[in-house]
């Protein structure tokens, strides 16, 4: 099913409201004038609520799948419907908003 493909500006959260930021965005593809991401680069995750608890809080995350058609410099892009995790919880990053003209399958 085709989804709005990452870019820098995409907000991403881990499940715990933390905002997610990737470290490494591909620079040569750009939407809505950003860099694309792609399921390679790491995500360093600021202000997650468990920071607050006994349970570590999300530190990084990364994309464990993405676009199966649609690559950037051989790696496929990340998607709003690409699967993810954060270390060291395990819970899922969760894409809240990105550009809608760039769809991927």
């Amino acid at each position: 099913m085709p989804a709005p493909v990452l870019h820098l500006g995409a907000t991403v959260l881990c499940s715990h409201a933390g905002q997610a930021t990737p470290l490494s965005p591909f620079p040569r593809v750009l939407l809505s004038g950003q860099p694309a991401i792609t399921i390679a680069s790491p995500y360093a995750v600021a202000g997650c609520s468990l920071s607050t608890t006994s349970t570590p809080p999300c530190v990084t995350g990364q994309w464990l799948a993405g676009a199966v058609r649609v690559l950037a410099g051989g790696v496929p892009v990340a998607t709003m419907l690409g699967s993810s995790t954060c270390i060291p919880t395990g819970a899922p990053m969760m894409p809240v908003a990105a550009q809608a003209r760039v769809l991927a399958t």
